[in-house]
């Protein structure tokens, strides 16, 4: 399974038009908050099922929750934006949090810098921005494989 990951987007059309134009096929999109309207945006010109959570800039929530728990490919994965959950360092807090909700994989946004990195057992990934990003990181979104039984693996896509 394929899964496309994005967030931060803040309503950006340019970044959202140049993610679809580099986006490779994917089965499933998901948006980590910070203007999940996007998220219909991308369902509307893919066709591609597309969960988003609520972000801190997110005043109209639009049906969006802070979190959603899935199970894809037999990995229980935590999406979240990521705002209620990191203080101090982003991988420890959301590490904890990870083995606290007993997820494998943490999809967060927030920080605007991508990320894939494992904390304990629990794969952190974040995106980063396609329309803002931070840290000196070029604008990014990013696709996770799953399937049963094997490693995850994450590739990062510049635009």
């Amino acid at each position: 399974m394929k899964i496309g990951i994005t967030g931060d987007t803040h309503g950006s059309m340019q970044a959202m038009r140049k993610l679809l134009s580099v986006m490779p096929p994917v089965d499933l999109w998901l948006h980590t908050g910070d203007h999940a309207e996007d998220a219909n945006l991308l369902h509307n010109l893919t066709g591609i099922n597309t969960i988003s959570v609520r972000g801190n800039c997110d005043i109209v929530a639009n049906g969006a929750k802070v979190d959603e728990f899935l199970v894809l490919e037999n990995f229980k994965v935590w999406l979240t934006h990521g705002h209620k959950y990191i203080q101090w360092n982003t991988k420890a807090d959301l590490g904890y949090w990870a083995k606290e909700l007993d997820q494998d994989i943490v999809v967060f946004g927030h920080t605007h810098m991508p990320l894939c990195e494992y904390y304990g057992d629990a794969l952190l990934i974040n995106p980063g921005s396609p329309s803002r990003p931070r840290g000196g990181s070029k604008p990014s979104f990013a696709v996770l494989t799953l399937q049963k039984g094997e490693t995850p693996e994450v590739e990062f896509f510049q635009l």
